[in-house]
Formats: structure tokens, C-alpha cells, sequence
């Protein structure tokens, strides 16, 4: 990095979960009935990895479609938001995104990617840092989940914009969805916004096929969460013993996906041991699909309301940019 972008950079803020939060979460999961384990986890820094080669599979939609939509949509996105936002992004992932939103808004003040994985997170923001001297990088390793006090830019921000791309609010229930929109008005505050991506209803072997693609990348994303149980918390998971399946729902208009016991086993979790039948599905995501009608109801549960919208031509994925109501 050069001086200016390093003057730009503040030291990582660290908040990331510990190895006894992951333990209790997983034995939370595992008690439950169906067994399930928390997908925030996947985000090691392998799970990263694997998370971005599975965007660039030709089956998977939705990364390539919401990153020419915010090309195509830029100029009105940056006009609905206006200048001098602190950008605020939930899940930073890889910063191509990024990229794309702070070279088209004006003037944004600073940058605060919140991110479970450390390495991704700094990462992320160096590469910003040094496309963008002038924005200040402010990084923070932290469950999102959980509320989160911001670092202050040195430069008085306008306004606070969170930026959630990525479909990744369909990753929760309805209810925790709105639990997170309502953390979310409270991080940007009385005049701020929220830029949002939503992946739309659309036909089901697009669906499926967009999460068990032919290459089997997203296969070993999913069973890699059980490889970091076993290298962080010392459980004992058979990674042969398991399998991936994703499927659609119609009745709850969401992608499923399972780890699936392939033969009847045991697994050990700080001391505990977790019986699995053949054939026993452990549920590890759900990917929510919306409509608009269904998404602005989640929204106004949280006191949100929709001020804009842009979606693709084909209608597959769209952005919304929110408001407290």
C-alpha cells in the first residue's frame, strides 16, 4: 500500500465468534429436532474460497446477474442514495460488489465491511483501500447476526448506507430476517438507507441446479462446515459419511439445504455424542426466494419501507433500496 491508503486504514476491529460460541451454537443445532447446524459458519477461510468458485459455476445465477444489474443500475442507485454515505456492508464476501457501489457513489465518506472471516475481511479491504485512497476502510470481524457498534469515520458521513447484496438476507428465516432488518434501521439511523439484494421466484430447475452444480463445488462448500468443527471445536464428523442435498420447497418458497447421513453413525461435539440414521438430513441453509409482495412485508415488520427498485431484465434478481417508515 502507499502512505495515503495507509492513512486511510484503520486497524481490524475484532469481535469474531469464539471457539465456545461455535461449540454451543453447534450443540444447539444438533439437540434440535431436525438436527441442523448454523450456516454463518461456512465463512472459514476455506469456506471463502470455496463460496467464490462457486459464484464464478455456470449454473449459479446469482452473482453474475446482480453484478451486471449494479452496473446497469449505478447512475439511478447513486442518485437515490446521494453523497457523503458511510457505506456499511453486512457479509463483505470477496469486494467485487464493493467495488462497484463506492466507484458509483458520490463522494462516499468511509467503508465498514462486517465480516465473520478474518481473512476475507482484511483481505477485502486492503484491495479497496488501495483502489480508493480517499474513502476511509474501517473493517470489522464480527457476526453480523449480533448488534455491532460501528467505528466513527473521522469525516462527518451524511448519512449511514448498509449495503447487503448477495441474496443473503434469504439465508434466514422470515423471522430472523426481520430481526436483522430491524438491527439494520438502528445502524443506519433516523435519515439513513438500505440497499438490499433479493433473489426473485423463478423456475425450480434454475433453482436447484444454481445449488448442486455438476463440478460439485458447492458439495464441498457445504461438508466444509463440518470440516471446521472438527479442526476448531474437536468434533469427530465422518466427512465420508455425509452427503449434499439442496432442493426447493414450493410451499416455503426456499431452496433447502441438508447434510445426509449416509449410513447410521455417531458424532462426537465437546464430549457429547449425536446418533444420525441412514438417510437422517441435517439442515445447514436455507436460500429464501421472494416476491415483492413478501419482501416488502418483511420490510414493514422491521419499520422499513421500499423507496426504490431495480431488477434484471429477466426479472430473476433485483436490489431495493429501503427507508425507515
Amino acid at each position: 500500500m502507499n502512505a495515503v491508503t495507509t492513512a486511510t486504514m484503520a486497524p481490524l476491529t475484532d469481535l469474531r465468534p469464539t471457539p465456545d460460541d461455535i461449540t454451543g451454537d453447534a450443540l444447539a443445532g444438533l439437540s434440535a429436532s431436525p438436527k441442523r447446524l448454523p450456516s454463518k459458519y461456512f465463512y472459514d477461510a476455506r469456506g471463502s474460497e470455496l463460496f467464490e468458485a462457486i459464484t464464478r459455476q455456470p449454473e449459479y445465477y446469482p452473482t453474475r446477474v446482480e453484478i451486471a444489474l449494479l452496473d446497469a443500475a449505478i447512475v439511478g442507485i447513486a442518485d437515490a442514495v446521494g453523497p457523503h454515505a458511510h457505506v456499511v456492508e453486512y457479509g463483505s464476501g470477496s469486494g467485487r460488489k464493493t467495488l462497484q457501489l463506492l466507484e458509483g457513489l458520490a463522494d462516499p465518506v468511509a467503508y465498514t465491511p462486517i465480516e465473520i472471516s478474518r481473512t476475507t475481511v482484511l483481505a477485502a479491504t486492503e484491495r479497496l483501500a488501495e483502489a480508493f485512497p480517499g474513502i476511509e476502510m474501517l473493517p470489522v470481524c464480527a457476526d453480523f447476526t449480533q448488534p455491532v457498534d460501528l467505528p466513527e469515520p473521522q469525516r462527518e458521513p451524511g448519512h449511514t448506507l448498509v449495503f447487503f447484496p448477495g441474496s443473503t438476507l434469504g439465508n434466514f428465516t422470515n423471522d430472523e430476517a426481520v430481526a436483522l432488518m430491524c438491527s439494520m434501521r438502528q445502524t443506519m439511523g433516523g435519515n439513513g438507507q438500505a440497499l438490499i439484494g433479493v433473489d426473485l421466484e423463478k423456475d425450480v430447475a434454475v433453482l436447484e441446479a444454481a445449488y448442486n452444480d455438476a463440478a460439485g463445488v458447492t458439495a464441498e462448500f457445504t461438508l466444509n462446515l463440518l470440516v471446521r468443527l472438527n479442526r476448531e471445536i474437536g468434533s469427530d464428523f465422518d466427512l465420508e459419511g455425509f452427503r449434499h442435498r439442496a432442493v426447493y420447497s414450493r410451499e416455503r418458497g426456499r431452496i433447502e439445504t441438508f447434510l445426509v447421513s449416509q449410513r447410521a453413525q455417531s458424532a462426537t461435539v465437546d464430549g457429547r455424542a449425536f446418533e444420525f440414521g441412514k438417510g437422517e438430513e441435517m439442515l445447514v441453509e436455507y436460500s429464501h426466494k421472494y416476491t415483492d409482495a413478501r419482501f416488502e412485508d418483511l420490510a414493514a415488520r422491521a419499520g422499513l419501507k421500499v423507496v426504490q427498485r431495480w431488477n434484471d431484465a429477466d426479472d430473476w434478481f433485483g436490489l431495493r433500496l429501503l427507508q425507515p417508515a
